[in-house]
């Protein structure tokens, strides 16, 4: 991977179990985790990091896009997850995006997680909440969504928190795989 000047590499780990023990000791703002590792995989150490760690962001990167790795990554905690084929200018736009807290998921990815619906399809989204699910999906943060509909911050987290209650999801990152397995947001 090329160098970027506003990512520092701070420890490496050979398993989910060292990456947990070098954040207890680091405090890194972002840990890269591959899944499949010898003893504690990285399901393991990522579960592990973001039950003690709310602000540490982990972002796998991996070879691997089966959907029993990517429904695992997704389960332990995962903030996004791109695999290693990816253009190292892309893993370095990933790492930063997830650092400011935005949820990164190849488009690939999507692909192998779509499977039936996670709940009835009589749910219905305003055309604001749909516009702001689009963005979502695109990767955009609440700032890059208000400047581009023109809306205040607040608008924007008000109407993803009103998304959330209305489909019962946790998250932005459940909102997007949301959008993307009920046909609402097409893959290009």
């Amino acid at each position: 991977m090329s160098q970027s000047a506003e990512i520092s590499v701070v420890g490496e780990a050979c398993n989910g179990l060292e990456a947990y023990e070098l954040c207890i000791r680091l405090r890194p703002d972002v840990v890269l985790m591959d899944m499949r590792m010898s003893e504690y995989d990285g399901g393991y150490g990522t579960q592990k990091i973001k039950q003690s760690f709310s602000d540490i962001r982990v972002l796998v990167l991996t070879t691997f896009d089966d959907k029993e790795t990517v429904d695992k990554a997704v389960a332990s905690g995962a903030d996004g997850y791109i695999l290693k084929e990816m253009d190292s200018s892309q893993i370095i736009s990933s790492i930063k995006a997830v650092a400011e807290g935005v949820a990164v998921f190849s488009r690939n990815i999507f692909r192998t997680v779509i499977k039936a619906p996670v709940q009835s399809a009589d749910f219905s989204l305003t055309d604001r909440e749909m516009d702001i699910l689009r963005l979502i999906c695109d990767g955009f943060s609440n700032s890059e969504i208000s400047s581009k509909l023109f809306l205040a911050e607040g608008t924007v987290r008000n109407n993803i928190s009103r998304m959330l209650e209305k489909l019962n999801l946790k998250d932005r990152t459940q909102l997007a795989v949301f959008a993307i397995k009920n046909n609402i947001i097409q893959e290009e």
